[in-house]
């Protein structure tokens, strides 16, 4: 067994090379007076040349866990982020919550006030803060959300409790942990400290569907004269993107991307049918669910009652949430990677027995597709001219200038079918739990992870101020990650006031025309907050300036490698 050996040092020290050794890049950090014995290790390791993660500090802890979700989803790496105790755990828990939902690994961690008032030796308590800080159980915070909690107790256990934080995060389906750090425990002495390198605790592999299921589904879709995918969530491992488009081409079955996480399917792809499968429900006597955890909404369209669903997922039925009664004929559990090359490949088996059947369905998926294109374009039409701009009219701007490596990170109401996405994992919306402010550290991490590729992170006026904007703006500028951030400024709530119209279309709000609580009555400047760290700002009115305005922007982030913000004054819903 190939070993490393630390001679003298203390756990806080130990804590980072392991966490190095295991291929974490970066600690994104918000430091409390928890902190110390880490602060020590990092300035250690940084004279002495040793490797350690990163330090990045992050002055709001929303934005560090969306660093560190965004450097993953470019990555594949689960990284680690640091926050201050309980205080910073409350800051961080909106974050940690999109990370639950959206299935994604973080490997969170906080310190632990200290134990000891007297007689604790290094790291006991040393300050008024230690008492009213101290929780009875303070992973009970987080614990609905996050797969595994644990509180370090002594060395013995830290090479296990790291391998074992990054294995449960990384195992199907993958979220984030959460490790408490006490301060004593962290400043620790230790000698000789001897730990494994490379890891001898694998994560186990992800699960791979039941080949008899795999052939069942094979026979429905292939009786079926109408089926119909409905993805959100293909396209998290990049890969996935190809294979989905090979399922869809082989028995031309269309594909609808509801609410997509990720670029699921190639917008070029003959089988793409956009982004709103309702119109789809009535005519499918078959439905693939792949990945996707509201395939429609069923209070206001569903399936017919004779169509068949199948579910298709690491946990096709979304064990994690309290109540989900979508209808299930068959479900098959296992990660997209394995599961859609041997559907397709059971699919193929069965084609030349209904060849009529997929030609005549790839012809009316084509009639479709061309309807659908001509919508879209008389739409941009109609968006060009009038004020507030048209959210479809800076859409189509943006689109022009992005190319198609272009990452495009989406909080705001930019319309995806105005955007052309040929290449896997240049479009990301990943707030499956609905925590606001997001975009901005995600786009962030992302930038971190990809180096000099265009990231453009869009944000509503709300999800804006969600997202820490002053702190975000900060780590942009030192850790020089230049991005465009485009505001869709609506000045309101968007999304509260169309809900408060659908369950009272007649009620006094709709008719006032000005629903209280959604409207922001003050224009805010939000071009002035980049400036604060050398950034650019534009505050754009006039649609026939949105293209100069952008070109502007995006000369500043790629030629002159500063961050730039654009707050378009838009339409609203």
């Amino acid at each position: 067994m190939s070993t490393k050996t630390i001679t003298a040092g203390t756990v806080a020290d130990a804590y980072l090379e392991i966490l190095a050794d295991r291929g974490v890049d970066y600690l994104f950090a918000n430091a409390g007076t928890d902190f110390a014995p880490l602060i020590e290790a990092f300035s250690k390791a940084e004279a002495s040349g040793g490797k350690f993660p990163r330090p990045v500090t992050v002055p709001h802890e929303n934005v560090a866990v969306a660093m560190a979700i965004g450097y993953y989803l470019k990555t594949g790496k689960p990284q680690l982020v640091m926050v201050h105790v309980n205080v910073g755990t409350a800051n961080a828990i909106c974050g940690l919550m999109n990370a639950w939902r959206g299935n994604t690994p973080v490997l969170f961690s906080a310190g632990r006030t200290p134990y000891s008032e007297t007689g604790g030796g290094l790291g006991q308590r040393s300050g008024e803060i230690h008492w009213p800080q101290e929780m009875r159980d303070q992973g009970a915070m987080l614990r609905e959300f996050t797969k595994w909690d644990y509180e370090l107790p002594n060395q013995h256990v830290l090479e296990t409790s790291i391998d074992r934080a990054i294995n449960i995060s990384m195992s199907e389906p993958k979220g984030p942990i959460y490790l408490t750090l006490p301060r004593e425990v962290l400043a620790a002495p230790l000698e000789n400290f001897t730990y494994a390198s490379p890891t001898r605790h694998r994560t186990p592999s992800p699960p791979f569907p039941d080949t008899r299921a795999i052939d069942e589904a094979a026979d429905m879709i292939a009786r079926a004269e109408n089926p119909l995918i409905i993805t959100a969530s293909t396209g998290r491992d990049e890969d996935d993107m190809a294979k989905l488009g090979l399922l869809a081409d082989c028995f031309a079955i269309p594909v609808v991307q509801r609410k997509p996480r990720y670029v699921c399917l190639s917008s070029d792809h003959p089988m793409h049918l956009g982004y709103e499968p309702d119109s789809h429900l009535a005519g499918a006597d078959l439905i693939v669910v792949i990945d996707c955890d509201v395939p429609w909404i069923p209070s206001k369209k569903s399936p017919n009652p004779d169509c068949k669903i199948i579910h298709l997922g690491a946990d096709p039925i979304f064990s994690a949430y309290p109540i989900r009664g979508f209808t299930c004929d068959l479900a098959i559990t296992g990660v997209l990677g394995a599961t859609l090359p041997q559907l397709t490949d059971a699919l193929m088996a069965r084609q030349s027995a209904v060849k009529d059947r997929i030609a005549a369905r790839r012809t009316r998926v084509a009639e479709k597709r061309k309807a659908l294109h001509e919508k879209y374009a008389v739409a941009l039409a109609k968006s060009k001219d009038g004020t507030p701009i048209s959210p479809v009219w800076i859409t189509h701007c943006l689109e022009q200038v992005r190319g198609q490596s272009g990452i495009l990170v989406k909080e705001s109401p930019i319309t995806l079918e105005h955007m052309r996405f040929t290449k896997p994992g240049t479009m990301f919306s990943t707030a499956a739990a609905g925590g606001l402010g997001w975009g901005l550290g995600t786009a962030l991490g992302i930038k971190a992870a990809v180096g000099d590729e265009l990231v453009i992170c869009t944000c509503g006026d709300g999800a804006y101020m969600f997202g820490n904007p002053i702190p975000a703006h900060y780590v942009s500028r030192a850790e020089n990650l230049p991005m465009l951030t485009v505001v869709f400024n609506n000045q309101m709530w968007g999304a509260v006031k169309r809900n408060t119209r659908e369950v009272y279309p007649s009620g006094y709000a709709a008719k006032s025309n000005r629903e209280p609580l959604t409207y922001f009555d003050v224009e805010i400047g939000f071009e002035k907050a980049v400036e604060t760290v050398g950034g650019y700002g534009e505050r754009v009115a006039d649609p026939d300036q949105v293209p100069k305005a952008i070109e502007r922007a995006m000369k500043v982030v790629t030629v002159e490698k500063r961050q730039a913000l654009l707050n378009i004054i838009c339409r609203g819903p």
